[in-house]
């Protein structure tokens, strides 16, 4: 069953655009209602309902005691403030997820990301970050992290540090800093997992 009776792009801009969507009520009745996407008018969700990502989030444990996380410190400007989140950027078309999180994590930090899957398909899948405003998915990917922070591969645009946090600063950030709300879960995660196995919440 559609709750839209038709739905218009109004903005003509790259990677993403506005549109404007005549949806129905439980009553029958219409109203307007505005979202936001990165996709194409054939290929918006409440068309296609496809679950792949537009984008990846990357969580990855650091060092030889495996008792750090490697987070970035971002300057975003719709907040015009920096923000502590895990690295994260778009899937390109015709990459798949692993390629998307070995590249993004490179270029936001400039170390090396090892995936690490588990038998737990529910961590790995697309999920909605703010589904009143957008249809964007967006899959995680966990691993380990090596090398050492370099910012060549950044873009010009991009003001990023990267932020390697041991269990202490890492409670310290969520209790004191701006944290995205991705962030802040999976580091509520980390901080509860056994400090010997730290990605054990995946096999949860």
């Amino acid at each position: 069953m559609n709750r839209f009776e038709k739905v218009k792009r109004i903005t003509d801009n790259p990677f993403l655009n506005m549109y404007d969507m005549d949806a129905v009520k439980r009553n029958g009745g219409t109203f307007k209602y505005y979202f936001a996407t990165r996709r194409g008018d054939d290929d918006i969700r409440i068309r296609t309902h496809s679950t792949d990502p537009d984008g990846i989030s990357l969580f990855a444990v650091y060092g030889e005691k495996k008792d750090s996380v490697v987070l970035i410190r971002e300057f975003r400007y719709p907040i015009n403030d920096y923000i502590y989140d895990v690295p994260a950027g778009l899937v390109e078309p015709g990459e798949d997820v692993k390629e998307a999180a070995v590249r993004e994590f490179r270029e936001e930090t400039g170390m090396n990301f090892e995936p690490v899957y588990s038998g737990n398909a529910a961590a790995r899948k697309s999920t909605y970050p703010t589904v009143g405003l957008t249809d964007e998915m967006i899959a995680t990917e966990y691993g380990y992290a090596s090398g050492i922070p370099d910012k060549q591969f950044m873009e010009s645009s991009e003001d990023i540090t990267t932020v390697i946090a041991d269990r202490t600063e890492l409670s310290r950030i969520i209790k004191e800093e701006r944290v995205a709300m991705r962030a802040l879960f999976l580091i509520m995660l980390f901080l509860n997992a056994p400090q010997d196995d730290p990605l054990s919440f995946l096999n949860c």
